[in-house]
C-alpha cells in the first residue's frame, strides 16, 4: 500500500503540472481527492492491514493528501493569476481619456424668477415672508373682507379639506391667494410693515393653456402712516424697470377686489414695441399685470391694526403667468408637468 500511494503521488504531481485550465485541475482534484477518488479506493483497503502496519499507513496517507492539496492549490493560484494577467490586457484603461461628466441640475424658470423678484423687494427694504398653504376659511376669505355670504366668494372656487370646522375659523381649505399671510404678519408685527410674500395657490379650475388648479403668486403689502398711491406707483415702476430691465411706465385703471378700497388694476408699459401697439398687447401700448389697490379697513382692523393711524396699500399679481410672459412660454402646464425636456431649456 505504502508503493500504491508513492505512485499515487508521483503521478498526480506530474499530472497537475500538465493541466492547461482551470476547470481541468478542478476535474484532476475531485479524481484524486474526491469522495470516490483514487486515493479513498485506495485508503479502503486499511482495514486488511494488520495493527502495526495501520498507524503508518494511515500518517502517510495524510502526509500525501496534504502535499497533494497544497500542489492542487498553487497550480489554482497560477491559473488565476493567468486569467487576471489575460483580462488585464484585454481590458485596457486609457487614464488620459476624458471621463463622462456628471449631469448637473438647475434652478426651476419659476423658482429663478422668484429670487429675482425677492432680490429686487430686498433692495427696497421689503422682507420676504411665507405661511401655510392649508388655510382656514377665516385667514382665506373672512379676515379679508369676504364673508361666506359674499358673492367674491365665486370668484374663488377651491378645495376644501374634509374635515370637522373650527368654531371661529371655519373649515380648512387650500388656499386661493397668498394674501393670508398678510393678515397672519399684521397680527404677528403691527405696524408699520414691509412685505412680499410669494407662494402656490390653488383653485378649482378647468385646466388649459393659460388656467391651471395650482399656480404661483406674489403679494405685496405696505402700511405705514401717510402711505398713499402714488407710493404704490414709485414702488411699483422701480421693481418692474429693474425686473425688465428697461424703464417702464405704470398705469393705473379702476379694478374691484374685496381686501382692497378703491381697487385698483395695473398696466406697465409693452417693452416690445415702447407703447406703440403690437401683439403682444394686443395694439394698446399697455400690457395687463396685476391688481392692487390700498388696504380695506376691514382688514387692517381684522390684522388689529388701526385703520384710523395706519393706511397701507397691497398688490397681487401671477409669478407664473411673469415666467410664462419673459419666456414666451404659451401653455402654464409645461411649467408644473416636470418634463425634463422643457426644464433643461432654462
Amino acid at each position: 500500500m505504502e508503493q500504491q500511494l508513492a505512485k499515487l503521488q508521483t503521478n498526480t504531481i506530474a499530472a497537475i503540472g500538465k493541466t492547461k485550465t482551470i476547470n481541468d485541475l478542478k476535474d484532476l482534484e475531485v479524481n484524486i481527492l474526491g469522495r470516490k477518488g483514487k486515493l479513498t479506493e485506495i485508503l479502503k483497503g486499511v482495514k486488511d492491514l494488520t495493527a502495526e502496519q495501520k498507524p503508518t499507513i494511515g500518517k502517510l496517507a495524510n502526509e500525501i493528501k496534504t502535499t497533494l492539496e497544497n500542489e492542487f492549490e498553487q497550480k489554482a493560484k497560477k491559473f488565476k493569476l493567468i486569467e487576471l494577467e489575460k483580462q488585464l490586457l484585454e481590458e485596457k484603461i486609457d487614464v488620459t481619456e476624458p471621463g463622462i461628466k456628471a449631469a448637473f441640475g438647475h434652478v426651476h424658470p419659476l423658482s429663478q424668477v422668484q429670487k429675482e423678484v425677492e432680490d429686487i423687494f430686498n433692495s427696497m427694504g421689503f422682507s420676504v415672508m411665507d405661511g401655510p398653504e392649508v388655510e382656514s376659511e377665516y385667514y382665506n376669505f373672512e379676515s379679508l373682507n369676504i364673508p361666506a355670504d359674499h358673492p367674491a366668494r365665486d370668484m374663488q372656487d377651491t378645495f376644501f379639506i374634509k374635515q370637522a370646522p373650527h368654531k371661529e375659523h371655519g373649515h380648512l381649505v387650500l388656499r386661493t391667494h397668498t394674501s393670508p399671510v398678510q393678515i397672519r404678519t399684521m397680527e404677528a408685527s403691527g405696524a408699520p410693515l414691509r412685505i412680499i410674500v410669494p407662494g402656490r395657490v390653488f383653485r378649482y379650475e378647468a385646466t388649459d393653456a393659460t388656467h391651471d388648479a395650482t399656480f404661483d403668486q406674489v403679494e405685496g403689502l405696505m402700511i405705514d402712516k401717510d402711505i398713499s398711491l402714488s407710493h404704490l406707483k414709485g414702488v411699483l415702476t422701480e421693481f418692474l424697470s429693474r425686473l425688465f430691465d428697461y424703464q417702464v411706465k405704470i398705469r393705473f385703471r379702476p379694478g374691484y377686489f374685496p381686501f382692497v378700497e378703491p381697487g385698483l388694476e395695473v398696466d406697465f408699459s409693452c417693452r416690445f414695441c415702447a407703447g406703440s401697439g403690437c401683439r403682444v398687447c394686443k395694439k394698446t401700448g399697455w400690457i395687463e399685470f396685476m391688481g392692487a389697490g390700498m388696504v380695506h379697513p376691514n382688514v387692517l382692523k381684522a390684522g388689529g391694526i388701526d385703520s384710523e393711524k395706519y393706511q397701507g396699500w397691497a398688490f397681487g399679481f401671477g409669478l407664473t403667468r411673469l415666467v410664462m410672459m419673459r419666456y414666451n412660454i404659451n401653455d402654464i402646464r409645461h411649467l408644473y408637468n416636470g418634463d425634463l425636456r422643457f426644464i433643461k431649456q432654462f
